[in-house]
Formats: structure tokens, C-alpha cells, sequence
């Protein structure tokens, strides 16, 4: 017998919604039934929507079904790796679900991978079969020349986006030429290629569908501080469970609208947009990146209810110059995560649209959400609570002794959607684990602390930490400081040398337009040292246009990390 959660643990439940149980049992079946339901019961209902045209649950079960077949006749077998590789289109759900139907797995890459990154992603699952766009094909193929020839890839289906719209699209202007240029069928060395139509017009048969809740559906992967990417080994039921929590969580029905802009290569797109849209029978409106005009566009035009994002989207969206022209009104659930809301910007959410950002966090090995905050009850630039079925705690890193709330640790998770391990790494998967009050707990990695009502707050990653003169020093803690002043758009804290104090703080910022030319280095120097306590305050500040973001709109403070240390080793001329 399991011992009782702690009541700090509990504490979260005086705020639950009372309209939802604390946890849930999720369907006993694949992820691919869940299509199969949805085309059964509203087959004409339009599942997806790009520019304007539209894709019914019927057709996108049929298009799943050609290219699982055509999957089968190029040798992809029981559990075998197949690689997804494009940016959203109705193409990347068509082909993540024909995999699953083909009974392998999905492996899905970044599409801003470039070839040196990219031959890990065929070697290390050990792909032999890849789906990718047309514009992308030029990059895993210079990849798979680099593989060792036993093994490369064996087969590629390419996919124009242009084929999944229609003849009056209206697209930004700066991706016309993207998303309509026609390429040249690649050729694949010892191997053979397939068009996106003519693999759809397979007429083969299908073998019986045989995955269950405990075969694995996806390996997605994730970067650590140190090595290559590690794969997460997600079966059906953990992607299963947080795709019907996410429906209950946020209200969805098959009346639902989403706009789906976070890539879906990414596990909160691939859960919270694409598995949880496809359970519910709703509409997705798809993004093939982000653009605040397309944004405003689409969610007015298509009367979007539902729109999980990254915090910045927001904010770009807000600081539009057209934004009075786009149509907000239908929205009745936003929320996301990956960074914090500024509270002035939910403030402004919850003034002029009646609005209240719903922060959620979660990792690419929880399946996205292993905490929310409740849609009624949120508290700003907080985590949230433990999400259904969800034990999280917050201990010591070092004893592993739970800590009294208000005192920072790591937080660990427990629950049924934490993934099985790292794909042929169980000394990480073993690292990665602990047990605690008898239950297998994950450790994230990231430190934050719960309050006495049981909500969770981010302190920062446990690597991330800027050591000066022995004093502590989060970056996230001075990023949410330097987001108040009136100049700064954007801030990253990362760590500089320093002779004296080992380690120094300094900011990359990106300023307002309204502020450049008009606002020093100085000036932020100074307004730090009047705002925060000294030993936290930046002793450099180095402006930038703008911050690298990830391909999930997340700041990128690890390659300006690595960028500052090797300015630093550099000789001096």
C-alpha cells in the first residue's frame, strides 16, 4: 500500500475545480482509435484548416490510412523509428498518425535542424524511413550522406505545404515564395523517394492494427547541459492521458476552435494541440510558424475559442500596429507556457478581453503538462498546481528531504504521464529517477518552490545557477526583474567570467523600439542597482536586435551561455 501524499501535497485540492476528478483512467486503447472515433462520429466536421482550406476528419483518416500502407510497402515494420520532419501542416498530422497506424513509432525533428545536427536523429533511433518537406529535404539528405552507410536512411516521402492549401490562400508576404515553390524530387543515394501524392495513392493493404497503452508511440528528444539529445520513450497511454486531461482541463468539446501555432514537433503542440484536438472531435486551426498578423487573421476569421501558446506570442501580438483590427471576442480559453507571463501583459488580458492566462508547465518528458494552473482560480508567473492524476513535490537536491512550502528545491514528478526512460540510455534513465515514499518520482531538474495553497513557482534550472562570490544567483528571478523596466522588451541572464567573483551577471537585452537611441547600457546598469540587490544586479549589459529563440519560441540562454565562454577563452589581439 502506497503511503498517503504529504499534506503540503494535498494543499492544491482546496482549489482543484471542483468540476473535475483529482485523476482520471484514461482509454485502454492506442492513440490511433481516437482518430478512428472522431472520423466515425462527425466525418464531415473539418479537422484541420490551413490558410483556407480545409481538411474533414474523413479525409484525414483516409490520407492516415494510404500512407500507413505505403509505409508497410517500403519494409517499415512492428515498432519500427520513422522520422517526421516539417513544419505545421496538415501533412505532419497526416503522417504522425499514419505511422502510428503502420504500428511504428514517430520520430519527430525540429525543422530548424540543419545536417550536422540531424544525422543523430537517423542513427541514434535507428531510422531507415523519413516523411519531410520538400524545402527540407536538401538538409537530411547532406545528414544521411555523413550516416554510416549501413545506416542511412532507406526511403523518403517529401511533401509540398502548397499542396495542403488552396488557390486563394492569403499568406504573409515574406513566405510566399517559402510555401509555394515547387522542388525537384530529391534523389536519395542506395535508396528511393516518394512524392506526397503518389505515396497517398497506395493501394495496398493494411495489417491489423495492433498497438496498445503500453507500446511506444513517439520518441521525441530532448537536450540536456551536456551530450547529444536524449530520446524520451513515450508509450500511447502517457500521451493518452494528458491528451483527455488537457480536454477536461480546458473545457474542450468537438464545438472547440484551437489555433495550433506551437510546433507540433514539440511535445505541448504534439499533446495540447494535436492528440487532445484529434480526442475531442474540435478543430484545429494550424500555424506553419508564428506571425502576428497571420494570428490575428486566422483567429478572426475562423473564431478561434482556444489558443495555447508561448507567452511572447502574446506579447508580439498585443504590440501590433493592427491589432484593433483583428477580433478577439471569441477566444474563452488562452494559456501556455515555456516562459512567464508578464504580469502586465495578463493584466491587460484580464482588463480589456475578461481573460485569465492560464500558465501550465511541464517537460518533454511529462507529456507537456505535469502542472496548470486552475482556469478559474490562476495566479500570475506561477506554474500551477499538480494537474490530474499528478503527484509533484519539491525537495532538497542533495538529501532528497521534501522541503516546507516557500523553501526552493527540485521539483520531482509522479503520475501516468511521465515517460518510460531515455531511449538506449538507462544510465541517464537511471539518473533521472528516484524513489520516494515508495513511488518512482522523475526529477525535473529544475528547482521552484510551492506556496501554502499548493501552488508550484519556477526558481530556475538547477545548471543554469550564476555562482558570484558564493552568493546565488537565479537568472530567471533577474530576467522577471528587468521585464519591469519601461525600456526592455526582452532579457537573458547568463553568466560572464569575472578575476575577482568567479562569476559575474550579465544581460543580453533587447530594448523597445521606442527606446533605442534613447536608452544607455548605463541607464540599465543603474536601474538594476536601484532595483535588486546588488549581488544580482548585471554588471554588463549588451544590447542585441533580438534574442535566439528555439523552434518552440523558447529563449535559447544556453547558446548565448556557450557564445559568452568562448568570447571569453578567446586570445586577446
Amino acid at each position: 500500500m502506497q503511503a498517503a501524499p504529504s499534506a503540503p501535497a494535498r494543499a492544491h485540492h482546496r482549489v482543484w475545480p471542483r468540476r473535475l476528478p483529482h485523476a482520471l483512467q484514461p482509454p485502454a486503447t492506442s492513440l490511433w482509435h481516437n482518430l478512428v472515433v472522431s472520423a466515425l462520429r462527425y466525418p464531415h466536421k473539418p479537422a484541420l484548416v490551413f490558410f483556407d482550406r480545409q481538411t474533414t476528419y474523413a479525409e484525414l483518416l483516409a490520407q492516415a490510412e494510404r500512407l500507413a500502407a505505403h509505409l508497410r510497402t517500403q519494409g517499415v515494420q512492428d515498432g519500427d523509428r520513422v522520422i517526421v520532419f516539417m513544419q505545421n501542416c496538415p501533412q505532419w498530422i497526416v503522417a504522425y498518425y499514419a505511422v502510428l497506424r503502420a504500428n511504428a513509432v514517430v520520430v519527430p525533428v525540429n525543422p530548424m535542424n540543419k545536417a550536422d545536427e540531424l544525422g543523430h536523429y537517423i542513427t541514434d533511433p535507428d531510422a531507415r524511413v523519413a516523411i519531410c518537406a520538400a524545402d527540407l529535404a536538401g538538409e537530411l539528405l547532406k545528414a544521411n550522406d555523413g550516416v554510416p552507410e549501413g545506416a542511412r536512411l532507406r526511403h523518403l516521402v517529401v511533401a509540398h505545404y502548397g499542396d495542403a492549401m488552396g488557390p486563394a490562400a492569403e499568406v504573409p508576404p515574406g513566405w510566399q515564395a517559402w510555401l509555394g515553390s515547387r522542388h525537384e524530387r530529391p534523389v536519395l543515394p542506395g535508396g528511393s523517394v516518394a512524392d506526397w501524392a503518389e505515396a497517398l495513392a497506395c493501394t495496398a493493404p493494411l495489417p491489423a492494427h495492433n498497438r496498445g497503452p503500453d507500446d511506444l508511440a513517439v520518441l521525441p528528444y530532448t537536450s540536456g547541459t551536456t551530450g547529444l539529445p536524449k530520446g524520451c520513450m513515450h508509450p500511447h497511454r502517457t500521451l493518452m492521458h494528458n491528451a483527455v486531461a488537457a480536454n477536461l482541463w480546458g473545457t474542450t468539446s468537438p464545438e472547440t476552435v484551437s489555433l495550433v501555432v506551437v510546433p507540433l514537433f514539440h511535445i505541448t503542440g504534439m499533446v495540447a494541440g494535436m492528440h487532445a484536438g484529434i480526442y475531442s472531435s474540435s478543430t484545429m486551426v494550424l500555424m506553419p510558424r508564428w506571425d502576428r498578423e497571420l494570428a490575428g487573421q486566422l483567429i478572426s476569421r475562423w473564431r478561434v475559442t482556444n489558443w495555447t501558446n508561448i507567452p511572447t506570442m502574446v506579447i508580439d501580438l498585443l504590440a501590433s500596429p493592427r491589432f484593433d483590427q483583428y477580433d478577439l471576442s471569441s477566444l474563452v480559453y488562452i494559456g501556455g507556457g515555456g516562459a512567464a507571463m508578464p504580469q502586465a501583459v495578463a493584466q491587460r488580458l484580464l482588463e480589456q478581453f475578461g481573460l485569465r492566462f492560464v500558465e501550465g508547465y511541464g517537460l518533454t518528458e511529462t507529456a507537456a503538462p505535469s502542472h496548470n494552473n486552475p482556469p478559474d482560480h490562476p495566479k500570475q508567473q506561477c506554474l500551477g498546481i499538480p494537474f490530474m492524476s499528478c503527484d509533484a513535490r519539491v525537495v532538497d537536491p542533495d538529501t532528497l528531504q521534501e522541503m516546507p512550502p516557500g523553501e526552493a528545491g527540485e521539483i520531482i514528478i509522479h503520475g501516468p504521464m511521465v515517460f518510460d526512460g531515455y531511449w538506449k540510455r538507462p544510465d541517464a534513465t537511471a539518473a533521472a529517477f528516484i524513489t520516494f515514499e515508495g513511488k518512482r518520482f522523475f526529477r525535473s531538474g529544475d528547482l521552484g518552490r510551492v506556496d501554502e495553497d499548493g501552488y508550484f513557482f519556477i526558481t530556475d534550472r538547477l545548471k543554469r545557477m550564476i555562482n558570484a562570490s558564493g552568493f546565488k544567483v537565479w537568472p530567471a528571478e533577474v530576467e522577471a526583474l528587468m521585464f519591469k523596466h519601461p525600456a526592455i522588451a526582452e532579457a537573458c541572464v547568463i553568466a560572464t567570467q569575472d578575476a575577482y567573483r568567479g562569476e559575474s551577471v550579465k544581460a543580453v537585452v533587447v530594448l523597445r523600439a521606442d527606446a533605442r537611441g534613447r536608452t544607455s547600457e548605463q541607464d540599465i546598469l543603474d536601474w538594476c542597482r536601484e532595483h535588486m540587490a546588488v549581488y544580482k544586479a548585471p554588471r554588463e549589459v549588451q544590447f542585441v536586435d533580438a534574442l535566439p529563440k528555439s523552434g518552440s519560441g523558447k529563449v535559447m540562454w544556453r547558446w548565448l551561455q556557450e557564445q559568452e565562454a568562448a568570447r571569453a577563452a578567446a586570445p586577446i589581439a
